[in-house]
């Protein structure tokens, strides 16, 4: 199913897209903006920040030549946010795309420029009137709403059935309030206790110690681009933990994370990157409905869960995308 439904979203992208030879004004250089809380990532690692110009390029914007990229990451310090858009602004781009907790820093430094974004309950955190009538300078592609905490959740549970008490692991910030919100809902109906650990400052270590000493029997990591950024810090603390861990992203369970359910980040850069070319090509934010994510890929590490000691049970192998041996 869900290659089919990639499948359905690759041919509306055909049809919506035209060839990159019609991408771009002949002769005009256009100005993006790019604005994370992460860090910069290493060129080969698969973020939004860096899959979006790759994909972009294929639609005909090819940075150096009629495509100038300024990049501004916040480090995982979500309060250096607003300066860094006020410097975007002021660079006067055509426009910016915005990842997760950004969104909010570049709402408020423009109301004119368009921003294409990528996170999460853009309507509850009012980044946007509705998802079928913007209203305003932001559009863009919706991660998961709320249904990644919640399935994710699920199926940590099916992977670990005696799990009566699951630590959240939860960046600082306003993105991350529905998923916990939605994960809360969840785990009532499961018969979970969850504990929600904040981390502050990359402090994973306490963040780690406090899980260990309230005794969780597994861990959610909610979906976060600094989250992300710490991917191979978070997969080795929970293994020295000895802690079934939930993620995000296919890449976090190949790096040898339990499991990982989610989007896939590849396809969401491609829409991300529709969704500039559209703007840039005349199309009004106000009135381009956002996309939300419809498929979704659950991969596990087996060689992980042999190490926890884990069965994978039937069924959760069924109903996983691709297996890790």
């Amino acid at each position: 199913m869900r290659r089919i439904g990639l499948a359905v979203i690759l041919a509306v992208g055909l049809i919506l897209e035209p060839p990159a030879a019609e991408a771009q004004t002949a002769g005009k250089v256009y100005r993006l903006g790019i604005l994370s809380p992460a860090a910069v990532p290493a060129p080969s690692v698969a973020t939004s920040p860096n899959l979006v110009p790759l994909a972009l390029r294929e639609l005909g914007y090819v940075e150096g030549q009629n495509l100038v990229i300024e990049r501004r990451f916040a480090d995982g310090r979500p309060d250096r946010l607003p300066g860094l858009a006020q410097e975007l602004v002021r660079l006067r781009p055509d426009i910016i795309f915005a990842v997760a907790d950004a969104i909010r820093a570049a709402k408020d430094a423009t109301k004119t420029i368009p921003i294409v974004m990528i996170g999460l309950a853009p309507v509850e955190l009012g980044y946007v009137a509705s998802l079928a009538q913007p209203g305003g300078n932001i559009t863009g592609v919706v991660v998961s709403q709320t249904r990644l905490a919640d399935k994710s959740l699920e199926l940590l549970k099916e992977m670990v059935p005696q799990a009566a008490r699951i630590a959240v692991l939860a960046p600082e910030g306003e993105a991350f309030q529905a998923q916990l919100r939605e994960a809360e809902k969840a785990a009532a109906g499961l018969g979970i206790t969850l504990l929600v650990v904040r981390v502050r400052d990359a402090d994973y270590e306490r963040a780690f110690a406090r899980i260990a000493s309230e005794r969780a029997d597994g861990l959610l990591i909610l979906a976060s681009p600094i989250l992300t950024r710490d991917s191979k810090r978070i997969i080795g603390l929970a293994a020295k933990h000895r802690l079934p861990a939930m993620y995000e992203w296919r890449e976090q369970a190949t790096d040898g994370g339990l499991m990982a359910y989610g989007s896939i980040i590849s396809v969401l850069s491609k829409r991300v990157a529709a969704y500039i070319d559209r703007v840039l090509k005349g199309a009004s934010p106000a009135q381009l409905p956002l996309e939300q994510a419809t498929v979704y890929e659950l991969t596990i590490n087996a060689r992980t869960a042999k190490a926890l000691g884990l069965t994978i049970p039937q069924s959760v192998l069924v109903r996983a995308d691709e297996v890790i041996q």
